[in-house]
């Protein structure tokens, strides 16, 4: 028999135990990230985090989880709700708090439901909806599952579907092969825009965490702020935890640095997977034709080519990326609503956002650059 438990800090789970659930191939999954979110000062329940990871156990082993957090509202998710919240506010209604099962601040889509099979998924997934329902919370959300976790889930969670741009490797060896995969005209817009940026005098530095001293740390962290600051927003992540991941994670965090005479201009943060390199954060402290594209698209193919890794994923939204050898990529959530009187509303307007979605994506096949 197994034990369904709340967890409201993961420092409470042993390390070992949650990262024996998941293969390791999706960094933001791994213990010491979610951990360090929660240690760092990144959640704050004033900023509407407040932890929750459901768990299920089998006397002292821990044989499946998820990372939950309950919401205030729903800033943070990429997977936009605002409609329905209004909706319940219509009806005097409290839309929040709400259960959130994902990665704070992280539109990448992986395992969310971390258990050895589709058994103990369910049994998962029965504890959560329980516990909702006793709890009195609205919903349960499950942002950004893979669509091998799809046959896990009842009828009777909607289903949402989103497109974002990823880069697939199809055999190149280096950047010349993946360019000559695309058409002329794709192909020379990309050499004229590197041209720019190595005319300008920027050199570029790809660092580890173990590589990185206290000085490109506080550089990039200068660079994220300032773009948060930028469209006025308020930077969740910490330095602190920028310091925690490069010790923690020191083969998976990424930091490409642009540098110009002799001084550090612009910087883009990643993390690498088994087989995927994500792109999360960019910024910097001028404007440059290119600079941008190269420090955050261009010089992470050139990293996948020459590590191996498949995939590169540079991050939500942005159909200029289509250009630049991207392509669309559907993305996926699943629903729970406890009121059974917004179910079907709900469902019709799940249904009418999947077909607007297929035409979308079909649409944006039409700018496929490759040849």
């Amino acid at each position: 028999m197994s034990e369904f438990r709340l967890c409201p800090a993961l420092s409470e789970i042993d390390p070992v135990q949650w990262d024996a659930l998941h293969d390791g191939g999706n960094p933001f999954l791994q213990h010491a990230f979610l951990a360090g979110l929660e240690q760092t000062g990144c959640l704050r329940t004033d900023w509407g985090w407040r932890p929750q990871h459901p768990t299920l156990w089998r006397g002292n082993t821990l044989v499946a989880a998820a990372p939950g957090y309950l919401k205030d509202n729903s800033h943070g998710e990429f997977v936009f709700d605002h409609a329905w919240a209004n909706a319940y506010a219509r009806y005097g209604l409290d839309y929040y708090p709400k259960w959130l099962i994902g990665i704070p601040y992280t539109p990448v889509t992986g395992p969310r439901l971390l258990a050895a099979d589709d058994d103990l998924r369910r049994r998962l997934l029965d504890g959560m909806i329980a516990e909702a329902t006793r709890n009195q919370w609205s919903s349960v959300h499950i942002n950004f599952p893979p669509e091998r976790e799809s046959g896990t889930f009842f009828p009777e969670w909607l289903a949402r579907c989103d497109v974002q741009f990823h880069w697939r490797n199809r055999g190149w060896k280096d950047f010349p092969e993946f360019l000559a995969a695309l058409q002329p005209k794709k192909r020379k817009n990309i050499r004229q825009e590197r041209a720019k940026v190595r005319d300008a005098g920027y050199r570029f530095h790809q660092l580890h965490g173990d590589e990185l001293g206290e000085t490109e740390l506080l550089a990039m962290y200068a660079f994220y702020t300032r773009t948060f600051d930028a469209y006025g927003n308020a930077a969740a992540l910490t330095l602190d935890f920028f310091r925690h991941l490069a010790d923690t994670m020191p083969k998976q965090l990424l930091i490409i640095l642009a540098e110009r005479e002799g001084s550090i201009r612009a910087g883009a943060l990643f993390l690498r997977g088994s087989d995927t390199l994500y792109g999360r954060y960019w910024g910097s402290d001028e404007q440059s034709p290119g600079l941008h594209f190269e420090t955050c698209y261009y010089q992470g193919i050139d990293y996948c080519l020459r590590e191996g890794l498949t995939s590169f994923e540079p991050g939500a939204q942005g159909e200029h990326k289509i250009a630049r050898g991207f392509l669309p990529t559907p993305t996926h959530s699943r629903h729970w609503i406890a009121d059974a009187r917004f179910h079907p509303t709900l469902q019709t307007w799940c249904a009418a956002e999947q077909v607007a979605q297929a035409e979308y994506a079909l649409h944006l096949q039409q700018a496929v650059p490759y040849a």
